[in-house]
């Protein structure tokens, strides 16, 4: 976690999509990567809430595209659990890593497990055949589905 805690002002704005606002707030000296006290970052809850410009606007901050929360999540596994396929390409380019351990699970678990099939198809082409599930039940909803 960043010595500097994220202002529930600053979270808020990101959760929200408030992407103007957001950008004064950064350019005031907010800090792109600051966490909140579960270790989320302004790109991790952005993301999570579905807010793409927000999300652009982070990644063009220079917002860390894989920076962990306290449980072990990245922001593209939160977009693959949610299912926003736009916000996950904007992930993959600025480097996401699609096979980045969340906590014994990957984002291709969590899109076989919530059927994101959007998803799936965008980590398997950015990852080819690596991008297969990991875990036992993922690999068994997968094969039930046809994937």
């Amino acid at each position: 976690m960043t010595s500097l805690p994220l202002p529930e002002a600053a979270a808020a704005l990101a959760r929200n999509g408030k992407t103007p606002e957001l950008a004064a707030m950064l350019k005031a000296g907010q800090s792109v990567d600051a966490q909140d006290a579960k270790g989320n970052t302004l790109l991790m809850l952005a993301s999570y809430h579905g807010k793409t410009e927000a999300v652009k606007l982070l990644l063009k901050s220079g917002a860390t595209v894989d920076l962990r929360n306290e449980k072990g999540q990245t922001p593209l596994g939160g977009v693959a659990f949610k299912g926003y396929a736009e916000i996950a390409t904007l992930l993959l380019d600025a480097g996401a890593d699609p096979l980045a351990d969340q906590g014994g699970q990957t984002p291709v678990d969590y899109a076989t497990m919530f059927g994101r099939q959007e998803i799936l198809v965008l980590l398997r082409e950015r990852r080819g055949a690596a991008a297969k599930p990991t875990r036992w039940f993922s690999k068994l909803i997968g094969w039930m589905r046809g994937s």
